[in-house]
């Protein structure tokens, strides 16, 4: 992948591109490199104004929320045929902005991002009441209508995905958006921002606002016009943001941080199971909520499976995410990987064995650190309860079933859990008892549209994808009609 030149970003509010209200602009680095690409506007408190007064114009005016579902299904459709139709460069610049291998920006977050669009624009015509059969002499039948004006806001380390997942339902339902994208990983947002345009999208519909969290996210969470908020984020900042939305009564999605077990049993195919725990901790370079940092082994296969991963995870590619070949690329930014160096120096403290990696890699002077295993940390340790969000893995022996399902809750998150075992009843046993929003069998972040995903415990509630996804983006209203 070559090098290409990314124009500095505006704000888009109301259809049109606009700089800050005080001119105000922040660097957008290439984690690659260490090196800045270009700037974007920086919205301050008056801009997230502007943003949200459009969004209502525009659900006011019923130029979107007026269209049956089947004709917003039409323009979700063509937004989903152009993310296919620009697909190089809207890879290339998930890649730039947050350092993924340019093969898995193309083959999963474009991919999905594409699907979503597709799936809700398939579900836009699904949403309908039902008749309520009662002792009145009525007729009694409820509607499903759109909230109003949604507040999306998005982390750094699935930009265009993430985005997608609260974006597509929004729009599906009739609801106008305001999104506010990490301040660090915001490039692919403006892009789409272009193509909602020539999709079809009505100006106004879509508004995105950069900037930091702390000043443009904070004044869209207490912006009195937002009728609800989709957040992914930290379980720290989603409490804020929680508590925010409870003191203004308004619904609120939150998909938080995760910590997920990945549970190996001795029946499991070992060959199997290698790959999918490799995928489960590095993808992404380990900056996924739903990755599987923690591996618990049964203690009769426990020696070979650390044996075996000894020799598997160093040969895993690193470096530069331009070349087709790389597998894991470098943290999004500096303060990401001295948080993971921080709490590998935490686990050595801690006694824990570090079985391969644990260290950064100097390339290019971006931001690598080397997929690591750790064995031999007790289970209070700070590095197995707490979320690294890097390239980690502790492994952990068990030797039983209720012990393993014990290690898998013992954590306050439950956004994922994996098991990896050829026990058809078994699988579906644990499965039942493990807190967890979502549970693979067998592999790893095997997701879809159609299948909900999100958090119990400290991983936040409500739930993104599927008709429950499309559900959440609507208010239910009851029409009683007198036949008397």
């Amino acid at each position: 992948m070559t090098t290409f030149e990314i124009e500095p970003g505006r704000l888009f509010i109301g259809g049109q591109w606009r700089e800050a209200a005080d001119g105000a602009r922040t660097e957008v680095v290439d984690p690659s490199r260490g090196a800045v690409v270009t700037t974007v506007a920086e919205a301050g408190a008056a801009d997230v104004d502007a943003a949200v007064r459009a969004a209502r114009k525009a659900y006011d005016d019923g130029s979107w929320s007026g269209l049956s579902g089947r004709e917003r299904g039409r323009v979700l459709h063509r937004v989903a045929e152009l993310i296919r139709e620009n697909a190089d460069d809207i890879a290339r610049l998930e890649s730039l902005d947050v350092g993924k291998p340019i093969t898995l920006a193309h083959a999963v977050d474009v991919t999905n991002a594409a699907n979503d669009y597709e799936h809700f624009a398939a579900l836009a015509h699904s949403l309908h009441g039902s008749h309520r059969d009662t002792p009145m002499n009525a007729l009694a039948y409820t509607r499903r209508e759109p909230l109003g004006v949604v507040a999306a806001i998005t982390p750094f380390n699935f930009p265009l995905i993430l985005a997608g997942s609260k974006i597509a339902p929004a729009l599906a339902a009739g609801n106008t958006v305001v999104h506010k994208p990490a301040d660090e990983t915001p490039l692919s947002a403006l892009y789409m921002a272009e193509l909602f345009q020539r999709a079809g999208v009505p100006d106004g519909v879509v508004n995105v606002v950069t900037g930091a969290g702390p000043v443009a996210g904070e004044a869209l969470l207490r912006h009195s016009g937002v009728d609800k908020i989709a957040f992914t984020g930290s379980t720290a900042v989603g409490r804020h943001a929680a508590s925010v939305a409870g003191e203004n009564l308004k619904p609120v999605t939150m998909e938080l941080g995760g910590n997920a077990a990945h549970i190996v049993f001795e029946d499991a195919d070992l060959e199997q199971a290698v790959g999918a725990i490799i995928k489960a901790f590095v993808f992404n370079s380990g900056q996924f909520c739903m990755g599987g940092p923690r591996l618990l082994v049964a203690r009769s296969v426990y020696s070979t499976l650390l044996g075996i991963l000894e020799q598997a995870v160093p040969g895993v590619p690193l470096g530069d995410p331009r070349q087709p070949e790389t597998v894991v690329g470098p943290m999004a930014g500096e303060k990401h990987l001295k948080k993971v160096e921080e709490y590998v120096e935490l686990a050595r403290k801690e006694g824990g064995r570090i079985v391969c990696g644990g260290e950064r890699l100097d390339l290019d002077g971006g931001y690598y650190y080397k997929p690591t295993v750790v064995a031999d940390l007790p289970n209070d340790s700070r590095v197995i309860q707490e979320e690294i969000f890097g390239p980690v893995l502790t492994v952990q022996p068990f030797d039983s079933e209720d012990e393993a399902v014990a290690l898998a809750n013992s954590t306050p998150y439950g956004l994922a859990s994996g098991v990896q075992t050829s026990n058809l009843a078994r699988a579906h046993r644990v499965a039942d008892r493990l807190q967890a929003g979502i549970v693979w069998v067998n592999d790893w972040a095997m997701l879809d549209p159609a299948v909900p995903f999100g958090g119990v415990k400290d991983s936040g509630f409500g739930r993104e994808y599927g008709p429950e996804a499309l559900a959440s983006y609507t208010k239910v209203k009851s029409v009683v009609v007198s036949l008397g």
